[in-house]
């Protein structure tokens, strides 16, 4: 017997969501598009509430493509009080190999997301396809995007850096072996105490003690290099670029710094980001974006599910005599990459994980595949910790 619930499908596009609305005895009772704004929000709500008001029954909403594109409606639709499921897309994709559509539309999507939450009860494969979504922390809500700008910065920070020792070498050389670091604080500040950079060999010893981070010390390797200093022709109109690669290198780490304090300020009210620090080796960004990445536990149906999700596990791939395995597009990219630093940490620091590690990779395990088996049964670990929520204790 199907549930009594009004069934709602969203397929998340762009700039427009495909929404289907459904009885519980499987009809289709209304279908329409959606504007990704304030008014495409609030026809989506009235729409929906005429049926939940005909019917006057609970409200279950199907969403593929949660996060993303979908937020703010998905925060939304749990603050309204309907039940969240999330589509997992790529068990949808398969289920729609097994039951075909005549063709791939977002109309054809809406209806298959309804037929799965009609055959949910009676059907394994589709129970599996639908996860409930938990309501999530704000505060794991907020670890998640500090982080990932934490990230973006970063991933800036080096590009800068990169194109800033590529120009240094082409101007002047011998200039970036001062320091051998482009990204050494006392260097930036010396690069961009001059608009021009040929100006740098003729600043006196007084001049340069008075830049932050330039001591004495520091000051006789510049006075070695000017006393043979040699500029490209270029460096003229060169100069300009560099110097502001430079001081935008200082901003991004001031930036960065910033972003670090405050997320080690959230992370110390998240419960989860707390306990997860406890894991020896687990730093406080590592934790963090864990934490802000996993969001709760109740998204997933168990720990293979979690192992899979943050990268420390792969599929089956074996077919007859073949034997194998490979990787999952379900990966979180973000937290795979957290849980790989954090288990390699962990294993400089725990015994029996250097151990474990050390078994593997005589087996012939490359480093990546020995830190991530280990990873796996970190998985086991954390979600013991958190669902029993007990913090780590590391054997003596």
């Amino acid at each position: 017997m199907s549930m009594a619930e009004l069934r709602v499908a969203l397929d998340i596009g762009s700039k427009k969501h495909r929404v289907g609305i459904g009885s519980a005895d499987g009809r289709l009772l209304e279908e329409f598009d959606i504007t990704h704004d304030k008014e495409g929000f609030e026809q989506f709500f009235n729409r929906v509430s005429v049926f939940e008001q005909r019917f006057a029954l609970p409200v279950v909403v199907a969403m593929e493509g949660l996060g993303g594109w979908a937020r703010p409606l998905d925060r939304m639709i749990q603050q309204r009080g309907y039940e969240l499921l999330n589509v997992n897309n790529v068990k949808l994709a398969r289920f729609k190999e097994i039951f075909a559509a005549p063709a791939k539309t977002d109309k054809i999507d809406t209806r298959k997301i309804l037929e799965l939450m009609h055959m949910r009860e009676v059907l394994p494969l589709a129970k599996r396809i639908l996860h409930p979504v938990g309501q999530t922390p704000i505060e794991n809500e907020q670890l998640k995007r500090f982080t990932r700008r934490r990230r973006q910065l970063i991933e800036e920070k080096t590009r800068v850096s990169n194109r800033l020792g590529s120009d240094l070498q082409a101007v002047s050389p011998g200039l970036l072996e001062i320091t051998g670091d482009v990204d050494n604080l006392w260097f930036l500040n010396f690069l961009s105490a001059r608009e021009d950079l040929s100006k740098l060999a003729g600043m006196k010893r007084s001049s340069l003690l008075k830049i932050a981070g330039v001591g004495k010390g520091y000051a006789a390797r510049i006075a070695l290099w000017q006393s043979g200093a040699t500029f490209a022709d270029e460096t003229e109109w060169v100069s300009e670029m560099i110097v502001s690669d430079a001081r935008r290198i200082l901003d991004l780490i001031r930036e960065i710094q910033a972003l670090e304090a405050r997320i080690e300020t959230i992370a110390a009210t998240s419960s989860m980001a707390t306990r997860l620090r406890t894991i020896t080796g687990f730093g406080p960004i590592c934790s963090a974006t864990l934490a802000g990445e996993i969001g709760n536990m109740e998204r997933f149906g168990g720990e293979a599910s979690l192992a899979l999700y943050v990268g420390m596990t792969r599929l089956d791939n074996s077919s007859g005599q073949y034997t194998g395995t490979k990787n999952t597009r379900q990966v979180n990219t973000h937290a795979r990459a957290a849980m790989m630093t954090a288990a390699a940490r962990h294993i400089d620091y725990t015994p029996e994980s250097k151990i474990y590690y050390d078994r593997k990779r005589a087996e012939g395990k490359s480093y990546n595949q020995a830190v991530r088996a280990l990873g796996r049964h970190m998985v086991r670990v954390i979600w013991s910790m958190i669902k029993h929520e007990r913090d780590y204790v590391q054997r003596s």
